[in-house]
């Protein structure tokens, strides 16, 4: 017998479907590439998926499996975006927001050092 760890498997109703799955990619992947043809050349290009697979991504009739989602989710700020979403894991989707953090900051301590020495004249 197993003992109680308190842990409770989520209901039905919450549980991801593949339908929802795939839709959520579907959508993120138009936001970022748009739905014309060079959206699917360009999920070609990131996962070496052929046309037909990368159409049916977009379309939401299928959502993509295994190393070609993490090859998405590498490519893309958006899909990246959903699939923490879906594993119901804020804190992760923090990570990405404060790279661009330190980037932004280090542009402007630059900018500022510039400044600064303009203001000062040349040592």
């Amino acid at each position: 017998m197993f003992p109680k760890t308190g842990n409770k498997l989520p209901k039905r109703s919450e549980r991801l479907t593949e339908a929802d799955y795939a839709l959520a990619i579907s959508e993120a992947l138009k936001a970022e590439l748009g739905t014309g043809a060079n959206a699917a050349k360009q999920i070609q290009r990131w996962t070496g998926t052929a046309d037909r697979t990368a159409r049916n991504w977009l379309t939401g009739v299928v959502g993509p499996r295994g190393h070609h989602l993490i090859e998405l989710a590498r490519e893309s700020d958006a899909v990246l975006a959903v699939v923490i979403t879906m594993m119901a894991r804020p804190e992760l989707a923090l990570a990405p927001d404060l790279h661009a953090v330190e980037v932004a900051l280090a542009k402007a301590s630059g900018a500022f050092e510039v400044l600064r020495r303009q203001r000062t004249g040349p040592r």
